[in-house]
């Protein structure tokens, strides 16, 4: 996977999906004005969209930032995945995956080939980084970044890590670029959406790993609510890939397959406990917590059943199909005559609101107002046909031009 050193490539966005205050954008903003791309800030949670484009004010930055509705984009289609857990403590309640999945659509509508998507407690030191990572795009589904800084893994994994055992790391959609043009997957909402971002129908899909991004130091053990929202993702994402080290297929991931891989994952909790346990002197306060956090798996690891693990693979792929048939039918927007950018009718086209600041909206946009600072907001009204509502064949259609 690691790749040599090439000719960087233009990026032709950043997508961050932001959850955090203004502030936490700089980053993003101080990497879109050194490549000279356009910065989409999907918001939601404590990120708002006007605020976010009061504190990226700068020359030379375009940004296009999207108040995230709290009730899902009805353009998109459904997804079997966001509801066959029902309302069970399974669950994982994050909108991160959906503002994705919204970011690859918008790409696709804006005509962009080379996007990059990151989160907002990622620092990238060399902005080139994230240019040689699209140049790798030509022959790869996606290509992240080596995350620095602070291991990506969960709880578990970081427990794991500290108490001695061995412990990898994966590319990760914190800054990870992708193909826009093409990529025909999606994020589901559940842990380690990357991971089956990046799975294809019967091993990891191509995907490289070049520069280096440096993850925000955070306590993955300050609450044992991280480990329980964790722990389903974490099972499917590792049963899958332990399938596929084996040489085996997502349809052999079958009853007795996750009856086996759940009795393992419990024997590996319980091995990181035992570690701490044997070790000599007092427990420590950390280890207390990492102790806490991995009770917190074992609980709701008792709630994770075969037949759970078998629905959900069910209806994820399912959902890859109807994702891919209705990517399959998004065709880039063409350029106004007015002159107005294709993001900001990819906007539109998709009904939703933005604030926009930068140099690709014209001046004369009919479609914009400008309030008190500064920033125009799109006002476009949503179509009255909703794309969720239609048959899953004739929703491409209705973007196509």
């Amino acid at each position: 996977m690691p790749a040599s050193a090439p000719a960087p490539a233009a990026v032709d966005a950043i997508i961050v999906p932001s959850a955090r205050p203004a502030a936490a954008l700089a980053e993003a903003g101080r990497l879109a004005t050194a490549l000279g791309c356009v910065l989409l800030v999907l918001c939601s949670k404590h990120s708002d969209a006007a605020k976010a484009i009061e504190s990226l004010r700068r020359p030379g930055l375009d940004v296009v930032a999207i108040e995230y509705p709290a009730a899902g984009v009805e353009r998109l289609p459904p997804l079997r995945t966001s509801t066959v857990l029902g309302r069970s403590r399974l669950m994982r309640r994050t909108d991160t995956s959906a503002k994705r999945n919204l970011g690859l659509v918008l790409a696709r509508l804006a005509g962009w080939k080379r996007v990059v998507f990151l989160d907002d407690d990622i620092r990238v030191p060399d902005p080139a980084d994230l240019a040689r990572a699209a140049s790798l795009l030509d022959s790869r589904d996606g290509v992240g970044l080596h995350i620095r800084g602070y291991h990506d893994n969960s709880v578990v994994c970081h427990a794991n890590r500290e108490t001695g055992g061995p412990q990898d790391t994966f590319i990760g959609g914190g800054a990870l670029a992708v193909p826009a043009d093409r990529m025909d997957s999606f994020f589901p909402e559940i842990y380690n959406e990357d991971w089956f971002f990046l799975l294809g129908e019967t091993m990891l899909r191509r995907v490289g790993q070049i520069g280096v991004a440096l993850q925000k130091p955070y306590d993955p053990f300050a609450s044992p609510d991280r480990a329980r929202g964790e722990e389903f993702g974490d099972v499917l994402a590792e049963g899958l890939f332990a399938l596929f080290d084996d040489g085996r297929r997502i349809g052999d991931a079958d009853h007795a397959y996750w009856t086996m891989f759940l009795a393992a994952r419990l024997a590996f909790i319980e091995e990181i406990r035992a570690r701490i346990e044997r070790s000599a002197g007092p427990i420590t306060l950390r280890e207390k917590h990492i102790l806490e956090s991995l009770a917190a798996s074992c609980g709701r690891l008792q709630f994770i059943w075969p037949k759970t693990c078998v629905a959900y693979i069910e209806a994820w792929q399912q959902d890859r199909e109807r994702w891919r048939r209705f990517m399959n039918g998004v065709r880039p927007i063409r350029t106004a005559a007015d002159g107005r950018a294709t993001i900001d009718r990819a906007v539109d086209r998709l009904g939703l609101r933005a604030y926009h600041s930068g140099r690709s909206r014209s001046a004369g946009a009919s479609s914009a107002t400008t309030p008190a600072n500064g920033a125009r907001v799109s006002s476009a009204t949503p179509r009255p046909e909703a794309w969720a509502s239609q048959p899953i064949a004739s929703g491409p259609k209705m973007l196509a031009l």
